[in-house]
């Protein structure tokens, strides 16, 4: 290994070994399962903000986005960003403020599944053992993704063997969620979305400075045909471009409604302290995901004009983008090989940020809303408190199996698992909040019907391509919504009791 690497390893273990620090620090915090599960409902206005973006945006933000500007050209990246960004705000204007308060009022619900049983008082906790029960389907090898993702960067930059890479970094994740729980982690993803932010601006302002100047990138977009075009796509392989339909970019623009379905987003409403600070941290985090987002999709521009102009090769892996960039910038010094593994470390903060939140919300689903409510209703809090970091460990276990094969697909289920939790519990989160009308039954059915509709028209009608071709979340939230409708319409009235709960909310 080279001076150079040892510096970025060593940049970057220093990181890590911080991110345990803090879960250490902030593991007395927790004396309850409350606490583990939702830190106490103390988040202030900036970290609330921004961990809920940082889980949120994971790898994609600095791999995947990139990677398909780089390729293709801005249309793909920046509609699913547009689409992105106006879920973002309209999910803080929407839902942030009435799910905090409905679910402290709701018997003070400290989970997303336990709000919908208690919201429709659903004795027998049907709502909220099925909710449950997709959490972890979809969040179990979402985290084996950022275990993996992890793994890889430390085995393709630095030599290592994948599997002892892997579950070194699962172990720091694990560690530092284990010890400080939900405060950890949304702590942990405030610091991460500076590291973040820091790593995209630093590869954006060398990339520029390496192609000449600006003109030169936007020179060299423009002469691609349909590069640099948001109604046509640009094909590598001929140099031609083909239309990008209406259809597409509908598709696309659907991936914000996945937010209003998200759990480790919408626990972040539910912790703030303060309902009133909801709009300072609208704005914090409205404007970080625009300027990122906005940002990470240049990079990919400007990378391709780095390999036009010889600063980097054409790269096989278009994802590898910003990887690629950090080794460039490692050979300019001592202190250029620190900025690199800073930049790395960035990867490596995005990766992390989802994966600790998604290993949280899957263990609150198996120890509160599975074992607590069902079989063990006497729990003591000690009790919970063990039982909800032995949860933690099992999970990450079984993330790791998953994640052994570096050569998985288990990449391909992540933008799947975004269209299961926007179909199921969208459409719910929203009837919920915003209609007093809607009952348990429609409820029920809602959830499992858009559940159901994503791998119906993921498996069976999106292969037929054409008009049919478009992303499974629309359709299956559509139908989710729907259904929850006609059911609820087609069943009695909800209690007075629930009717006076939701008037009360409306009105805080």
């Amino acid at each position: 290994m080279s001076t150079i690497q040892i510096l970025m390893l060593a940049t970057i273990l220093v990181y890590l070994i911080g991110m345990v620090a803090i879960g250490a620090v902030l593991a007395k915090e927790n004396r309850t399962t409350d606490d583990f599960y939702l830190g106490g409902r103390k988040l202030g206005p900036f970290v609330t903000a921004m961990s809920a973006e940082a889980s949120d945006m994971s790898s994609w933000l600095l791999m995947g986005l990139p990677g398909v500007a780089y390729l293709t050209g801005t249309a793909d990246a920046a509609w699913t960003a547009i689409g992105l960004a106006i879920g973002t705000y309209v999910n803080w204007l929407l839902v942030a403020k009435r799910l905090r308060n409905y679910t402290h009022v709701c018997n003070n619900s400290t989970t997303l599944p336990l709000f919908f049983s208690n919201r429709y008082r659903d004795e027998k906790r049907a709502l909220s053992v099925i909710a449950a029960v997709l959490i972890i389907i979809f969040f179990v090898p979402y985290t084996a993704s950022g275990f993996a993702a992890c793994g890889k960067l430390f085995a393709n930059l630095f030599g290592l063997d994948y599997v002892p890479a892997m579950i070194i970094s699962a172990i720091v994740i694990v560690a530092y969620t284990t010890l400080g729980g939900f405060l950890a982690a949304s702590t942990t993803d405030f610091v991460q979305s500076i590291v973040m932010t820091l790593a995209i601006i630093v590869v954006f302002g060398f990339g520029i400075t390496k192609v000449g100047s600006f003109e030169a990138v936007m020179a060299n977009a423009q002469s691609m045909a349909g590069y640099f075009s948001l109604t046509q796509i640009h094909d590598a392989a001929t140099g031609t471009a083909s239309p990008y339909g209406i259809l597409t970019i509908f598709s696309m623009l659907a991936w914000g409604l996945g937010y209003f379905g998200m759990p480790h987003v919408l626990l972040r409403f539910m912790a703030i302290e303060d309902v009133k600070k909801l709009k300072l941290s609208r704005r914090v985090a409205t404007v970080w995901v625009v300027i990122s987002m906005f940002v990470a999709v240049f990079i990919g521009v400007i990378g391709n004009a780095m390999s036009k102009v010889g600063v980097i090769p054409t790269l096989e892996d278009p994802e590898t983008i910003i990887i690629v960039v950090a080794g460039v910038i490692s050979q300019h010094g001592v202190l250029a090989a620190i900025v690199a593994g800073l930049i790395l470390a960035g990867i490596l903060a995005a990766t992390m940020s989802t994966a600790d939140s998604q290993l949280l919300a899957a263990s609150s689903s198996a120890s509160q809303n599975i074992l607590k409510e069902v079989f063990m209703k006497d729990m003591s809090e000690k009790t919970g408190m063990l039982i909800a970091r032995i949860t933690v460990l099992i999970i990450a276990l079984i993330g790791v199996f998953i994640a052994r094969d570096p050569n998985s697909s288990v990449f391909q289920i992540v933008s799947f698992a975004w269209a299961g939790f926007g179909a199921s519990f969208g459409p719910l989160v929203l009837m919920a909040l915003f209609w007093k009308r809607s009952t348990l039954q429609g409820a029920l059915a809602g959830m499992v019907s858009g559940g159901v509709m994503v791998f119906v028209w993921k498996f069976l009608i999106r292969p037929m391509g054409g008009a049919l071709g478009i992303y499974e979340l629309l359709p299956a939230f559509l139908v989710g919504l729907a259904v929850n409708v006609i059911v609820s319409l087609l069943t009695p009235v909800p209690s007075k009791e629930i009717q006076d709960e939701f008037e009360k909310v409306a009105k805080m």
